[in-house]
């Protein structure tokens, strides 16, 4: 029998348990890092769909690779040259004796994914080892915040006439509960296309005409002009953690199914100028279906995907300031 009341309720992020978020933003250079420390050990998965990520330690959650516990995974801007933020988290972690032991030393596990964010604000400052050792001592009051933040600070979206048309994005989160399962979901969108709300294909945010007063049609501009996408330099990143209790191959699996939160919420989506990436990771407790919690951490993305798009809002005489 159909149940007439939803059994999936909203949830505050910070009820998804075994990890803490922080952030760490320069504002002049429109950059940042948002760190997720776990607290406990875990269960990760990743699926990459778009051809330029810029990211560390992927290989070690793909399905060909012996299990291994994420200690903190950073979510950044800085394209490749953002990657040095993973060092000052190694630094943090490595104080306070967190990550993989072997004997007397520890090696903390850090992968990372960064967004292209060089073509606002000054191109010159990146997140830094600093930059990464902050945002982890932020994560201890575990304040995940929407926006303009951390590793969404520089976050664009619509950019298939370059950073005058487009729009500000940055970073979201929703947690969603089904009976005993929780999934929570961050996202930074720094997508190349148009974002839309899954729940009725309205178009939210992405390519402006040249006065900035309304949308124009991305594909029928990018079939009509044959446009190139720029290689490298948009991205959306992001990660869905859970209590279930899956394996590595199952988690690899539920950020494979997560993807399609992308494709309902982004157009053009996984292009050769995009590095897509998402990570799935289990604190485990909960017994479930992968296949129950693939499909609720799709939803718990999608949502996220909205809120980094409408908590980043930015008056365009302000946001034209720091585009070039």
């Amino acid at each position: 029998m159909e149940n007439s009341e939803s059994v999936v309720k909203k949830i505050d992020f910070k009820e998804i348990e075994g990890l803490r978020i922080g952030n760490a933003q320069n504002y002049e250079a429109m950059t940042g890092v948002t760190a997720l420390v776990f607290d406990k050990p875990n269960v990760c998965g990743v699926d990459i769909s778009g051809g330029g990520p810029a990211a560390r330690e992927n290989y070690l959650f793909t399905p060909l690779a012996a299990q291994q516990s994420v200690t903190a995974l950073l979510l950044s801007g800085g394209s490749a040259y953002g990657l040095e933020a993973a060092c000052g988290a190694m630094k943090y972690l490595e104080e306070r004796d967190m990550g993989y032991h072997l004997g007397p030393m520890v090696v903390p596990i850090v992968p990372q994914s960064c967004i292209f964010d060089l073509g606002i604000g000054s191109y010159k400052i990146r997140p830094d080892i600093e930059m990464g050792y902050q945002a982890c001592v932020d994560a201890e009051k575990n304040n995940p915040v929407s926006g303009n933040i951390g590793g969404g600070t520089g976050a664009t979206v619509g950019k298939l006439f370059g950073m005058k048309r487009a729009q500000k994005a940055g970073i979201g989160y929703a947690a969603l509960q089904a009976g005993p399962l929780k999934i929570g979901a961050v996202v930074i969108v720094n997508a190349f296309g148009d974002i839309f709300d899954y729940r009725d294909g309205r178009k939210v945010a992405g390519v402006m005409n040249e006065e900035r007063t309304a949308f124009v049609d991305f594909e029928e501009n990018f079939y009509g002009w044959q446009l190139k996408i720029p290689q490298g330099q948009n991205t959306t990143i992001g990660a869905v953690i859970m209590n279930g209790d899956f394996t590595q191959q199952q988690m690899s699996k539920i950020a494979a199914m997560t993807r399609s939160a992308l494709g309902r919420s982004i157009n053009p989506v996984g292009t050769g100028g995009d590095g897509d990436t998402i990570y799935a990771i289990s604190t485990g407790g909960v017994k479930s279906d992968p296949n129950l919690a693939g499909t609720l951490a799709c939803r718990a993305l999608s949502e996220a995907i909205l809120d980094a798009v409408y908590s980043a809002k930015m008056e365009d005489s302000e946001y034209l300031k720091l585009v070039h």
